[in-house]
């Protein structure tokens, strides 16, 4: 039987004062035979901030986040996590890091309590401390009064509050999360979103998500935008927007083409085609909407215009649309 007092220590080892409190990912690229997933990403991230990965389907999200989940090698670049090489210190790093996938890992037949205590068995938690540790978290986030409830029962909403504390009951020093509010109503999402805040703030936790929700990449502190494996910006929401100018001015037309040529010749913008639309950015948008719409009522169906979103980032940035 191996000693409780020898399997705890190595729990807590991550518990320890660490001097490089970060993730350094420096030229990482991943290819998949001919397509390039990654390609020369460089970024860090702190402790105490969250740090939010956006970008759409096949952006490379999954395949960064299955490298700094430790799932998958370092195969070009370097990637260091609060000092240790993940290519060569795999099993130390794997004791910093709570892991919540975008599908749950839960056992839904089982009670809140005994996931949480199973789980805890594997990082050699056990008796009272394990206990403790299972109640702090339950009452952190709001689930201690359903601890004995199976999870099949919960909403989507507290079993991913269920799977959060049960990431964090080993204390590591990094939380990665792979789309976590993924099927989760508004409500939910954001009550989720201030739970990750406060345990950045008040844990000095490195919270680490990916997402193509704007939602959840506007509650971050920063946000790398991917785009076909690279990435494309990095910064504060509100930085990020402020790169776009002015107001952005969406128009729907069924003579897209002609209709860009005339506001173009007529009011000196260049708008950008994008799927049915016009997309325009502008100082004063509401008077731009009232001179174009008495200009070409004909030839416009509808128009709508507002402050740039970290959509119209990416827009900008890569000329797509975000899908």
């Amino acid at each position: 039987m191996v000693d409780t007092e020898v399997q705890y220590s190595i729990a807590t080892e991550s518990r320890q004062p660490i001097a490089d409190s970060r993730i350094a990912v420096e030229n990482l690229s991943h290819a998949y035979q001919q397509r390039q997933a990654l390609d020369n990403i460089s970024f860090d991230v702190s402790c105490g901030e969250i740090f939010g990965l956006l970008g759409p389907n096949g952006s490379g999200k999954t395949t960064l986040f299955r490298i700094l989940s430790t799932l998958m090698p370092v195969t070009a670049g370097t990637v260091r996590i609060f000092g240790h090489d993940l290519a060569t210190e795999v099993r130390t790093i794997r004791n910093l890091l709570g892991v919540v996938f975008q599908h749950p890992g839960l056992d839904t037949k089982l009670t809140v309590v005994e996931n949480l205590r199973h789980h805890g068995h594997l990082y050699g938690l056990a008796g009272k401390a394990l206990r403790h540790q299972i109640s702090e978290l339950l009452e952190r986030f709001g689930v201690s009064d359903r601890a004995t409830e199976r999870v099949e029962v919960l909403s989507g909403g507290l079993q991913r509050r269920v799977e959060i504390a049960k990431a964090l009951l080993h204390s590591p020093r990094v939380l990665l999360l792979d789309e976590p509010t993924s099927g989760l109503d508004v409500t939910a999402r954001r009550q989720l979103n201030e739970h990750l805040g406060m345990l950045a703030r008040t844990e000095n936790i490195l919270v680490l998500m990916t997402t193509h929700l704007l939602d959840d990449a506007e509650a971050c502190n920063r946000v790398g935008i991917l785009d076909e494996g690279k990435l494309v910006a990095i910064g504060e929401p509100d930085e990020l927007k402020a790169k776009v100018g002015g107001d952005v001015i969406l128009i729907e037309s069924e003579n897209r083409e002609t209709l860009s040529d005339v506001i173009s010749e007529r009011f000196g913008f260049s708008p950008v085609l994008t799927d049915n639309q016009l997309r325009i950015e502008c100082e004063r948008g509401h008077e731009f909407v009232r001179d174009v719409v008495a200009a070409f009522p004909d030839e416009i169906q509808s128009v709508r215009f507002g402050k740039p979103t970290l959509e119209d980032v990416f827009v900008k940035l890569t000329g797509n649309l975000f899908t």
